[in-house]
């Protein structure tokens, strides 16, 4: 059996106005001006899918990391070894608009969280988890107010075959992605993305802005506009869009 610090590390948490405004912009803006401003090559978190579609969600990541199980270190079951419920207490500390981030090293065979605990962290106000592995009990799951995103499900729990939870609150590649304890995630019908806590503030603002030419974009386009022009704007048509952004202003 390991020795298990009990003591799990604080996340910072960002104001929530700010985590709504990145969830309105969405994984795909969020994504590409990650790349195009701040030269991310990819912040998106390859795997786990909607358990449910229709949730956009943004919120701190708090994170759990997986080991492959090594018996020696591992014996007994789930409740007579406290090393075996680790995975539990990445749940203790959440509160109201917390993502949890699960580096399940892709396992297909482990389901990580099941309805209880989903259902726990859910009544502690939690928006979703992200699991590059699996879930249990995916009917129920599919009834809770959670956002689930999740490579598939098993009727296994998390311990039963090859992997155990090894540590909360550390850095964690999920879907080959470095993901820091504190870290913005944005879930959505696309997936999830990883925004660094330092860029947010500065990726609210220019997808912000983004994300309002693009409306204007999308009802010229509707209109059977000239694509070369107005996407991505050209300067050619800058004075209509400020001339609509003033329209819509107004309103």
């Amino acid at each position: 059996m390991r020795d298990q610090a009990k003591v799990i590390p604080e996340i910072v948490r960002p104001d929530r106005a700010l985590c709504d405004r990145l969830a309105a912009i969405g994984t795909a803006t969020a994504s590409s001006e990650l790349n195009r401003i701040f030269g991310l090559r990819s912040v998106h978190i390859e795997g786990p899918r909607p358990l449910v579609p229709g949730r956009s969600v943004a919120g701190p990541a708090l994170t759990l990391q997986f080991m492959p199980k090594r018996e020696d270190l591992f014996e007994g079951g789930e409740y007579n070894n406290p090393d075996l419920q680790l995975h539990r207490h990445v749940m203790y500390p959440a509160q109201a608009g917390d993502m949890i981030v699960v580096d399940a090293r892709g396992d297909m065979t482990s389901g990580i969280f099941g309805e209880m605990m989903l259902t726990f962290f859910a009544g502690r106000g939690g928006l979703g988890v992200v699991i590059d592995g699996c879930i249990r009990d995916s009917g129920p799951a599919r009834e809770i107010d959670l956002g689930v995103w999740v490579k598939g499900t098993t009727p296994n729990y998390h311990a039963q075959t090859a992997i155990v939870p090894w540590a909360v609150n550390v850095p964690v590649a999920c879907g080959g992605t470095l993901v820091m304890p504190g870290d913005i995630v944005i879930a959505d019908d696309d997936g999830a993305v990883v925004v660094p806590a330092a860029l947010a503030e500065r990726l609210a603002e220019v997808a912000g802005e983004h994300a309002e030419w693009e409306e204007f974009s999308r009802l010229r386009l509707s209109q059977g506009a000239d694509l070369a022009k107005y996407y991505p704007l050209t300067d050619e048509v800058q004075d209509e869009y400020l001339a609509w952004k003033a329209g819509q202003a107004a309103k």
